[in-house]
Formats: C-alpha cells, structure tokens, sequence
C-alpha cells in the first residue's frame, strides 16, 4: 500500500509547481504562435461578417 504524503510535502510541491508554471506562464509568446493567433483571429472576424451578411440578405 502506497504511504500518503505529509501536508507539508504536498503544500511544497503545489508551491514548486505554481512557482514553476508562473515563470512558464510569464515568458513571451513567440513570434510563430502570435502569428497563428492574429491569422486565427483574421478568418473569425472573415467568418463571422460572412454569417452577418448572409443573414441579412435573408431578411431582405
């Protein structure tokens, strides 16, 4: 049977964890993924006035 950890460890290791996606967390976004995201971004607000217009000539 596996032994439980401690509290202590446990509230260790959340600590080391939380410390470690913050530093993660705060680094840039590189150039590739902010480009994907803007060309993501792009086709939506494409998509969306596309639905918008074909909406509106159905109302007509």
């Amino acid at each position: 049977m596996p032994k439980k950890r401690s509290d202590t460890v446990e509230r260790e290791i959340d600590q080391n964890l939380k410390r470690a996606f913050d530093a993660l967390a705060s680094e840039p976004l590189p150039d590739r993924f902010t480009s994907l995201l803007d060309q993501l971004k792009a086709k939506e607000t494409s998509d969306n006035a596309s639905a918008s217009d074909d909406q509106e000539g159905r109302n007509d």
